[in-house]
């Protein structure tokens, strides 16, 4: 929501529903021109937020994205989209849970897209029309990159994207930790690997930039971080990196079976 109000969607078009009142509180003071009803409040809110809508969000963890269809079925305009931005709750699923024929997206989100630079991809069900689709990549794209894929590229991009600024965090937790070994202060150390992985990553955002170009711009030969990377490339790092992206995606997989 942050991301799509930061993006130029009108916070007034924008009805979010929440379980408690303080929350919704906090929601309408950091999102100015929101409507944000709380379930203690208004027992009937998820389908008060559904009727008249004409593209619905359900942003509730996996397990109650099922619950939560059938709950607003009976809300939804035939031509309502319907957009789902939970990890491992497949297409089918989702359409056996709304009234036959609703057209569905799956989406895959992350936490960047509070700040507009986040990735953000779209997978149409089996009723959604190509302009229908559109429609929902041009609202997503205010919060960042979108990019449509098969289904069945769902869990290895979550394992990329998805998982990725976790990723990036416990790289800057170990650069600090490193710095402190090495004898630095932790506060300043924490400091200065969170603003290197930062800007690092707006060097990546620039139009056209190349991960391994960039990378060998700062790997003078013979140099420290040559010598640093040799010793990651040792250690098997890119294998670690590829085993746990493999790890996050095999789990997925299993959620989405579990969820049956």
């Amino acid at each position: 929501m942050g991301g799509l109000i930061a993006g130029g969607t009108d916070p007034a078009d924008i009805v979010a529903t929440v379980r408690r009142a303080e929350r919704a509180d906090q929601l309408a003071k950091r999102h100015h021109g929101i409507t944000a009803i709380a379930g203690a409040e208004e027992p009937e809110n998820n389908k008060q937020a559904a009727t008249g809508s004409g593209v619905v969000i359900l942003g509730v963890k996996p397990v109650g994205i099922a619950d939560l269809a059938r709950e607003i079925g009976d809300s939804l305009a035939r031509d309502t989209i319907v957009i789902s931005v939970a990890a491992a709750v497949s297409l089918e699923q989702l359409e056996a849970a709304l009234p036959a024929g609703q057209p569905v997206i799956r989406s895959m989100p992350n936490t960047p897209a509070q700040l507009g630079r986040g990735v953000i991809s779209v997978s149409p069900g089996t009723h959604c029309s190509p302009a229908q689709l559109q429609l929902a990549k041009d609202l997503l794209a205010s919060a960042g990159t979108v990019v449509e894929i098969p289904e069945d590229q769902v869990d290895a991009l979550s394992a990329i994207s998805g998982s990725g600024p976790a990723y990036a965090f416990y790289l800057a937790e170990a650069m600090a930790d490193a710095g402190v070994v090495l004898g630095l202060d932790r506060e300043l150390s924490l400091l200065i690997a969170r603003e290197t992985v930062a800007g690092a990553g707006l060097m990546l955002a620039e139009a056209g930039a190349d991960a391994a170009a960039l990378r060998k711009a700062v790997t003078s030969p013979n140099g420290t971080t040559e010598r640093a990377i040799a010793t990651f490339d040792a250690r098997g790092l890119p294998a670690i990196i590829a085993d746990g992206a493999r790890a996050a995606a095999e789990r997925a997989a299993e959620i989405t079976k579990q969820l049956g």
